[in-house]
């Protein structure tokens, strides 16, 4: 007996003092916390943006919502799938945590969770979400003060007016407008059942993400709404057959940039939940100035602009009227899907001869935007003027798979269904936004080096700790050698080419334009330029794909040299290199390239009227050099017999002077040396006789190849008129 009473002491004094223990632990770790009202409102929870200077972002949209304008359903669809007991509690339903903690013993983790909607308010506005016995100490001391203080109708408004419902939208006010356009009063049963879905994770039950998920966790709610009692048999019928909405009903900031910064947030935080975006604040390569610049810009039809930085890869600027939807690249996707992968593959140099004549590639026959012009041109001159037909010859002796890869290598890809030779000219489904193409061209800036831009620069949590920061990872797309023959004919492209309004700026710049459209009109225009240091990308268009009277070249152009005269107001940007190691610049013979469509290359000795200069990868140097100046050649010069001369015609030779030798009864003598004549007579032969004539080319007192004409019979019945020569 005494020793079971000794036992039993034992173990009761271990119990004291454990939970003696337990106490003083529990009172030392929440000493000093206190519940705070002022972090009970919507400020507190909200992300705050700043620009690259470290000053707030205007424009973000909080308010709050008074429970009196709450529809009915809404507090009961949160309390029918967050907390049932919500008002039978006093804080915490200790069942539901009994349960939770029995499923986590059996299946050896912490995935399911008991918070009520008290202790989540605590939790979002108070502490941060990580899983610590003294973080859940500090929530039972705080959710047990905000019971006592307030009533079940104020933490739900309170807690309705703090949560994260995606998208950037913070609070149910800014919830009600993004989804549906609505004040939270008029919300529907359904409406609300979808807002309540969506705070388990935001952006992963977003309707805009994945409609699938996000129908199964509204029904769900509505479910429970209905087995709670909450809705009547014919309320939850036609909130089931109630659609999602597909798109938001208005932009809740009105500015593009806010909204993409929101969706990086949601994908570096993509399984967050309500509040756990909480107090974190946000440094963007945001410029507020350049952002008003485009803001500026004017169309009838929408729009959307750009300005990347190319050294850090952060977006500077972002206007739009239409979000950065994906749209039928038209020709700017030559560059990086045809001209690049052909250079790299060595198929191609900036002086390779296209003819530009109408082809039919297996059905396939593309034309020009003026019709083919059935004459052969330079790759530059295709690529500058945006020429149709030469791109998709490229494009099929390169190959649409072997192109293709190069596009998947800039995060352009593209569906097994696209691949065709339509591709050369934008013909695809989907497209790509915006932002896409600028990082595209933005690889030919950068020595061929791709990577995606960021708007966010790095995260820090409400305390000052680093969260994130954006590090670009550099994908090798293209040689430098290529980049740097891109970048040279991308400038020709503003020379001389479609984008010459752009000519006017004080500095080189390359750019790109793009117009398409069907047979109704255009309906994509673009212009993307770029110096070393920035990427300014245009496009206009319509939603709907509506007809808009603007070509690439006109209005976008327009834009871009806008954009540009403001981003270098202060100085000119840092030049492209001049030269490149692997790079070559050669002098061919324009004669034989004119004429015979051949790159060769010039003669040494040949005057400098006759050598044009371009640009080759050594590895793709012409091999074959002239030597009509160093060793004159001719074609074989025409002879015949007119009224008794001996004509003879040379063909296109102007350069050279001749030396004409005539034998005769084994007697030769020069009947000809001077300058070039497209034709030179012999009258000084005899009727009936037989002459050999040898033309001899000469260029600066270098006697050439000899070329022996046929023989010639004088016919003694002709007659010589006196006057012959004219």
């Amino acid at each position: 007996m005494k020793r079971a009473l000794k036992i039993t002491l034992s173990v009761f004094g271990a119990f004291a003092v454990l939970v003696l223990a337990a106490l003083f632990y529990y009172l030392g770790t929440t000493a000093g916390i206190k519940l705070n009202p002022n972090k009970l409102t919507l400020d507190t929870t909200c992300v705050q943006i700043f620009d690259q200077g470290g000053n707030p972002i205007e424009g973000e949209n909080k308010f709050d919502v008074s429970y009196e304008r709450f529809p009915k359903a809404l507090p009961n669809a949160f309390v029918a799938v967050e907390d049932k007991n919500f008002y039978k509690h006093h804080g915490f339903d200790y069942k539901r945590i009994a349960k939770a903690a029995m499923k986590n013993v059996a299946t050896f983790s912490f995935r399911e969770g008991a918070s009520t909607i008290s202790q989540q308010l605590i939790k979002n506005t108070h502490l941060t979400s990580e899983k610590t016995l003294n973080r859940k100490l500090k929530e039972f001391k705080l959710t047990r003060a905000l019971e006592k203080k307030y009533t079940k109708q104020e933490i739900m408004e309170l807690y309705l007016n703090s949560i994260y419902f995606g998208h950037s939208a913070f609070g149910i006010g800014s919830a009600a407008q993004y989804y549906f356009g609505k004040n939270t009063e008029d919300l529907t049963p359904a409406e609300c059942a979808m807002l309540a879905a969506l705070v388990k994770s935001p952006n992963r039950y977003s309707p805009f993400r994945d409609p699938e998920k996000c129908l199964a966790r509204r029904n769900l709610v509505l479910k429970l709404m209905r087995e709670q009692k909450y809705l009547s048999a014919r309320e939850y019928d036609e909130a089931l057959n109630t659609p999602l909405p597909e798109k938001p009903a208005e932009s809740k900031t009105g500015n593009a940039y806010l909204t993409r910064v929101w969706e990086e947030l949601a994908e570096l935080f993509p399984d967050a939940q309500s509040g756990e975006l909480g107090a974190l604040k946000v440094f963007t390569f945001y410029d507020p100035a350049l952002q008003k610049e485009l803001e500026t810009t004017q169309a009838d039809s929408d729009l959307c602009l750009l300005v990347r930085d190319n050294k850090t890869h952060g977006i500077k600027a972002l206007h739009s009227t239409i979000g950065t939807p994906k749209r039928l690249p038209a020709s700017t996707i030559k560059p990086l899907l045809v001209y690049a992968p052909a250079l790299e593959e060595n198929l191609i140099s900036p002086l390779t001869p296209v003819l530009d004549a109408k082809t039919d590639f297996g059905g396939y026959c593309p034309d020009d935007y003026s019709g083919a012009t059935g004459e052969y041109m330079s790759v530059r001159y295709a690529l500058s003027h945006s020429v149709n037909i030469p791109a998709v010859k490229i494009l099929n002796e390169l190959g649409v798979e072997r192109a293709v890869k190069y596009l998947a290598k800039m995060n352009l890809n593209v569906e097994r269904d696209d691949y065709s030779l339509a591709l050369a000219l934008g013909g695809m489904k989907e497209g790509f936004t915006l932002p896409q193409l600028a990082d595209g061209y933005a690889t030919f800036s950068n020595d061929g080096q791709f990577a995606v831009s960021k708007t966010i620069q790095r995260i820090e949590n409400g305390k000052g700790k680093e969260l994130y920061r954006f590090r670009p990872f550099l994908q090798k797309t293209f040689s430098h050698e290529v980049s740097f023959l891109i970048n040279d004919m991308l400038q020709t492209a503003v020379q001389e080419g479609t984008a010459r309004k752009l000519k006017s700026l004080p500095f080189p710049i390359c750019a790109k334009t793009g117009t398409g459209g069907t047979d109704r009109g255009n309906t994509d225009v673009y212009t993307v330029s770029y110096t070393k240091e920035d990427t300014v990308a245009v496009w206009m268009g319509n939603r709907d794909n509506s007809p808009i009277d603007a070509t690439g070249g006109g209005l976008p152009a327009n834009a871009a040299l806008r954009i540009n005269e403001f981003l270098y107001r202060n100085g000119a940007p840092e030049p492209f290199p001049e030269t490149c190691d692997g790079i070559e610049k050669a002098t061919y013979d324009k004669d034989e390239y004119r004429a015979n469509h051949k790159i060769v290359l010039a003669d040494p000795s040949a005057p400098l009227l006759f050598g044009g200069t371009e640009y080759f990868r050594i590895g793709a140097l012409p091999k074959e050099i002239s030597t009509r100046f160093s060793n004159p050649t001719i074609q074989t010069p025409k002879i015949s017999v007119k009224n008794g001369a001996v004509c003879i015609q040379l063909c296109q030779t102007q350069y050279y002077e001749y030396i004409i030798k005539r034998e005769n009864r084994g007697k030769t003598v020069t009947v000809y040396n001077g300058k070039y004549k497209s034709v030179i007579y012999d009258n000084s032969v005899c009727a009936g006789e037989s002459y050999t004539y040898t033309v001899i080319p000469v260029y600066r007192e270098r006697e050439g190849t000899a070329v022996k004409l046929p023989p010639v019979i004088i016919d003694s019945n002709q007659n010589i008129p006196d006057d012959w020569w004219e």
